[in-house]
Order: C-alpha cells, then sequence, then structure tokens
C-alpha cells in the first residue's frame, strides 16, 4: 500500500508528499487502517489532524474516489502514447527492455 499525504502549504498551495510503502496482507479495513496508523507513529503524525481521506482501489472500504497527481500523469501518458505512434514504440520498447531485464539472473 503506497501512502501519500496531501495538504495545503503556509501559502495555501496544494501539496502532496509520498510517505511510504507498507506492506498489507490483505486489503481489510481493519488491516489497512492498522497500518496507516503504524506508519503515522513512525512518522510522529497524528489521525485528529487528518480531515478528509481518499482511497484509491480501497473498494472494499467504500470510500470516495480521489485521483492524484501520479494517476493524472498516467492518463497523460496514455493519452500522448495513442495519439503519438513514436512516443507509443517507446513505452512498448521500454516494457520490453523492463521485461528482459526482470526475468535475467
Amino acid at each position: 500500500m503506497a501512502v501519500v499525504l496531501r495538504y495545503l502549504d503556509k501559502v495555501e498551495l496544494v501539496k502532496e508528499k509520498f510517505v511510504g510503502v507498507v506492506h498489507v496482507t490483505d486489503t481489510s479495513s481493519k488491516t489497512l487502517k492498522y497500518s496507516i496508523d503504524s506508519l503515522f507513529d513512525q512518522h510522529g503524525l497524528s489521525m485528529e489532524k487528518v480531515r478528509g481521506q481518499g482511497y484509491d482501489g480501497a473498494s472494499n472500504m467504500k470510500a470516495f474516489y480521489v485521483h492524484c497527481f501520479a494517476h493524472q500523469l498516467q492518463l497523460v501518458l496514455v493519452s500522448v502514447a495513442r495519439n503519438h505512434t513514436g512516443v507509443g514504440n517507446f513505452f512498448d520498447m521500454l516494457s520490453l527492455v523492463v521485461n528482459v531485464v526482470c526475468a535475467s539472473c
């Protein structure tokens, strides 16, 4: 599970910060809550200051879906790759290279 915090800075600009990746054994709400609480404790954060929550892909929590910056970037890349063959070919080739590297000893 990847955890990203979205907050307003001192001049009220929206910021997103990657907090960390936590291994979870399942995606039940109890397991996810425990993992988030543990991560907050590690970073000295308090759930009492949280004003809203959004979950991406956590349909079992029945939460409001919020697109984060990473998903917006992914949507842009997919759109560009579909409309420009050179970009599409680059990502196809990149995918093949990654597969070969990951499969090699």
